[in-house]
């Protein structure tokens, strides 16, 4: 994308009402992403199907995402951000509407692949939208922009709740056609075009490389946790073998290829590569796994939906409590010390939810950890956000489609690994328990990799 226009920096009271459009749709993905979690156990119970293939739900949408996001930058430089965010809005909608009338659990899954190649084209053109009409103030307006996530998630746990809990599952997916529709209305009014440029024909084999490399391989993590499959089975084997060659050949192409899907600047330079890492681990430890903590209250404790989905509200009133103040402070704290402050306290909440509570009700408890871990998303994601922005400012679209994809590849690998286990166990709210005390490792693992990433202060 180009340097932000004079006169789009000049109207500040249009630059407001299009932030609150873009932000409105990254509300409502924000939505999606947490109101499925509460619903999982009705899903099962509904359309009878096994509990590996209800998280699939979340599985699909994640793949979905992580496919979309790699094309939304050259998508939107060819065809413009305002009609990305537009048609990606369109599609979400449309296939919101379809998820909620399906019939069956393969029939769901697969709409919410379809939801996903929608959904995952609204953070990135929002995002470029944001940064070309914002000027100086880019900086604070996109780790604004992000820190819009966590009303999703205040609002996802309460809908699903009360919609499992006095009506269907089927309302989490109804209730974003009207938003939807409204913002497909006031997008076509509001947001200003903005200038494009003509890339290179699509990398047609990047796009059906990384297919391979992510699809089958999430397939034979899913298939291993049916029943008493076991890790020789021909069909895991195939699977994951496919992935991992895939995701091999995918390497050598974006690296010998002129205009590749993903520069290979982009998925191997050194910064980029630190922060690709980071982001990964990130999204497998704070992002895809506390996505399962209504689901972990349910079994461990055996709280009612609603009840459980309101521990990931906690999480969002956290987040929503710190992150505009981090995102705001950013020219003077610079990435790497609110990034490890975060990750401090995301470490101290998976502890927290992993112990069995000594003193308070079990609800308080994970409440308590839920909301610790919302403090630690809260100080950390306007940093960890900008910090892989500022690398490339003027590809903002690509750039932050890039970290969405592989947050996203780490929810997958946490979600499904996580599933697949369940499934398999005997206990599965100990097992889970079991599963956080590994995340918080991993995360502490991570966070040497922090004091390595380029720090900044002050507008980029």
């Amino acid at each position: 994308m180009g340097e932000p226009s004079a006169a789009g920096a000049a109207a500040i009271p249009r630059r407001r009402l299009l932030f609150g459009v873009v932000g409105i749709g990254l509300c409502m993905v924000s939505i999606d992403q947490t109101i499925v979690a509460t619903a999982l156990t009705a899903m099962e119970r509904d359309l009878h199907a096994p509990l590996n293939w209800a998280s699939w739900t979340i599985t699909a949408y994640a793949v979905g995402q992580i496919l979309v996001v790699s094309l939304v930058g050259k998508i939107s430089d060819r065809f413009g951000a305002k009609q990305t965010f537009v048609v990606s809005v369109a599609v979400f909608t449309a296939a919101s509407l379809c998820c909620g009338v399906s019939v069956n659990i393969y029939e769901l899954v697969a709409l919410r692949f379809v939801q996903a190649i929608g959904g995952g084209g609204i953070m990135p053109s929002g995002s470029g939208i944001v940064s070309q009409h914002f000027g100086r103030d880019r900086d604070r307006a996109l780790g604004l922009f992000s820190s819009i996530f966590p009303i999703g998630a205040v609002i996802g746990p309460i809908l699903g709740g009360i919609f499992v809990t006095d009506w269907s599952w089927r309302g989490i997916f109804l209730v974003n056609v009207p938003i939807g529709a409204a913002l497909v209305a006031l997008g076509m009014r509001f947001i200003p075009e903005n200038p494009r440029r003509q890339p290179a024909s699509p990398d047609v084999r990047g796009i059906a490389l990384l297919a391979l490399c992510l699809l089958p391989a999430m397939f034979g993590i899913s298939f291993l946790g049916s029943g008493s499959v076991r890790v020789d089975n021909p069909v895991v084997v195939v699977s994951l073998g496919v992935g991992i060659g895939a995701g091999w050949l995918f390497v050598g192409h974006v690296r010998r290829h002129p205009a590749p899907i993903i520069s290979a600047e982009f998925l191997l330079g050194r910064s980029f590569g630190l922060v690709n890492l980071i982001n990964f681990m990130y999204g497998a430890a704070a992002l895809g796994f506390t996505a399962l903590v209504p689901l972990y209250a349910e079994e461990r404790y055996s709280m009612h939906p609603l009840e459980a989905g309101t521990l990931l509200t906690a999480r969002g009133a956290g987040m929503i409590a710190l992150s505009g103040m981090s995102a705001w402070a950013l020219r003077r704290t610079g990435y790497r010390s609110p990034m490890m402050l975060g990750f401090v306290l995301m470490v101290g909440s998976l502890l927290l939810l992993a112990m069995a509570p000594p003193a308070l009700s079990p609800y308080r408890w994970l409440a308590l950890a839920a909301g610790l871990m919302g403090l630690g998303l809260g100080v950390a994601n306007p940093a960890s956000n900008n910090a892989s922005l500022q690398l490339a400012p003027n590809d903002v679209p690509a750039n932050a489609g890039l970290r969405n994809m592989f947050r996203q590849a780490g929810a997958i690998m946490a979600v499904s690994v996580t599933t697949a286990m369940l499934a398999r166990s005997g206990d599965p709210g100990i097992v889970q328990a079991h599963i956080f005390l590994f995340f918080a490792a991993l995360l502490v693992a991570t966070m040497p990799l922090i004091t390595r990433i380029p720090d900044n202060r002050g507008a980029w």
